[in-house]
This record gives C-alpha cells, structure tokens and sequence, in this order.
C-alpha cells in the first residue's frame, strides 16, 4: 500500500455507534481521541434507532455496541477496533 493511501485510510472518519451507557463506547471513543482520530459518535437511543435498523444499515447482525466503522468499511465492536489502530499506527510510523 502507498503512503498516500494509508495518509487517506487514516483521514477517513470514524462512526461510532453506541449508547451513554456503554463502557465500550466510552472506550472506543477515548482510544479514538488519544490517537487524535476524527469520530462521529450515534447513540443509537437517543436517535431512536433500534438494533434491527442498525443491523439493516450495517448488513449485519448487531447484537452489542459499540459498533464501528471507519469510512465505509465495517471494523466491529471495541476488541476489534484495539487491533485496528495499532496496525494504522505500524502503518503510518
């Protein structure tokens, strides 16, 4: 992969969907601000969006949350999200 590809991989935004209450939410989201990542956080109760619709919206079945995307592509929930970074992190040092 190019420098310039990887520049944009991590120039893509995050998209975290949550709720208030999640510890993993709450995880994500610090590890996310640590590393200085751009992130728009949903909580999915307070936009009244229920697990099936977030299922539909994701192609997949959501049974916890956090559930994250970076850009378009699909990353998984918070144990997902800790190997994710560390390997744009290996990427961009």
């Amino acid at each position: 992969m190019s420098d310039g590809r990887v520049q944009e991989e991590t120039q893509a935004g995050f998209t975290v969907y949550g709720r208030a209450w999640c510890g993993y939410c709450s995880g994500a989201l610090r590890m996310l601000d640590q590393m200085g990542l751009d992130y728009s956080y949903i909580d999915i109760r307070e936009q009244g969006i229920s697990k099936q619709e977030l299922a539909q919206k994701l192609e997949r079945p959501v049974y916890t949350v956090p559930q994250i995307l970076h850009g378009d592509q699909y990353i998984g929930g918070y144990t997902d999200l800790v190997p994710y970074l560390v390997s744009i992190r290996e990427k961009t040092s």
